[in-house]
């Protein structure tokens, strides 16, 4: 059995501009059609709308508040809540208040960052 830690995870940029800590994926090993991370983004951060082709994406928030635009539909997010992001739509997720927005990255297939593209 293999087992991992944030606490030991490197920390990464995404492409989209959210800072990682990849748990299982492709640069990190250990799963071969799925990825998952733990991503932050400070008070009034956001990524930089982009969308996927291939993977589908599934955020769940574990602390703070965010505001998750997908294909030009909003919803304001807490800790608990989640959403799935299809392949394809286009999507950003933003910090809202004063605290530091965590949330996990379910990918499938993994996240690549050749799989990320903008406007």
């Amino acid at each position: 059995m293999e087992t991992r830690s944030l606490h030991t995870a490197e920390p990464f940029t995404t492409k989209d501009g959210s800072t990682i800590r990849e748990l299982f994926g492709l640069p990190t090993g250990g799963t071969r059609l799925q990825s998952l991370a733990e991503a932050r983004l400070a008070p009034g951060g956001r990524t930089q709308r982009h969308y996927h082709a291939d993977s589908e994406e599934i955020y769940f928030i574990t602390e703070g508040r965010a505001e998750m635009e997908v294909d030009g539909e909003r919803s304001e997010l807490g800790p608990g809540e989640t959403v799935a992001i299809p392949p394809g739509a286009w999507h950003e997720i933003t910090a809202l208040g004063t605290e530091e927005l965590r949330f996990l990255c379910c990918c499938a297939p993994p996240y690549r960052h050749d799989d990320t593209y903008f406007e």
